[in-house]
């Protein structure tokens, strides 16, 4: 009875990673080809951006409902999706940057660095994707055990990366703020419920110092 449950729950890991797998990058896919085939409208280059970066936060966002979801409805095998979730949401930011710096600035280093330097929302993004790199790069098992209970206090900064993409699309955003509003709004929703986690964060860290 065991074995015929855990195989449930293999199975049902095993076709939700399938989905996630073709719903991350079939999207994508079809991006790149609309854009190398000049089918994006007048501004190709806003549309990839925005594309990569809306996805790498709609996957941020994600990632955060699978525990609250998992917990209400008592489905722990949701858990083992986390992972390939980041990492995708990673992928996502990855390429956000790197149309920024490919299609936007001709892969201008300098021009890059001073962008950084002089526009408040593109250092906050730039936070962000260092923080977010810094959990794909340590999201590996061995890794994992190697960090120990460091591991869980570097991955809690999920919470602030989520945070400071909300803010990064709210600065981001010129006129039209209703996208950048919802989302900030669904960010500290998620956020909501993980008050006492998060508190609890903050508070051994202020002990710890």
């Amino acid at each position: 009875m065991l074995m015929n449950k855990k195989l449930t729950s293999s199975n049902k890991v095993f076709i939700l990673k399938i989905v996630i797998h073709l719903a991350a990058l079939l999207p994508l896919i079809n991006l790149y080809y609309l854009a190398f085939n000049d089918l994006l409208g007048a501004d190709p280059v806003e549309r990839v951006i925005h594309f990569t970066g809306i996805g790498a936060f709609n996957l941020l966002l994600i990632t955060l409902t699978v525990s609250p979801i998992a917990k209400k409805f008592k489905q722990g095998y949701l858990l083992q999706v986390r992972r390939l979730l980041g990492l995708y949401a990673f992928s996502y930011a990855f390429m956000h940057v790197l149309n920024f710096l490919a299609f936007d600035l001709q892969f201008a280093w300098s021009l890059f660095l001073s962008e950084i330097v002089k526009r408040p929302y593109i250092t906050i993004g730039m936070v962000a994707f260092v923080l977010v790199t810094a959990l794909a790069v340590t999201s590996h098992n061995s890794l994992r055990r190697k960090l120990g209970k460091s591991w869980q206090k570097l991955h809690n900064l999920n919470y602030l990366i989520v945070l400071l993409v909300a803010i990064h699309f709210y600065w981001s955003v010129k006129s039209e703020l209703i996208s950048p509003l919802f989302y900030l709004l669904m960010t500290l929703t998620l956020l909501a419920f993980r008050f006492k986690k998060i508190k609890a964060l903050f508070l051994s860290l202020f002990n710890q110092q």
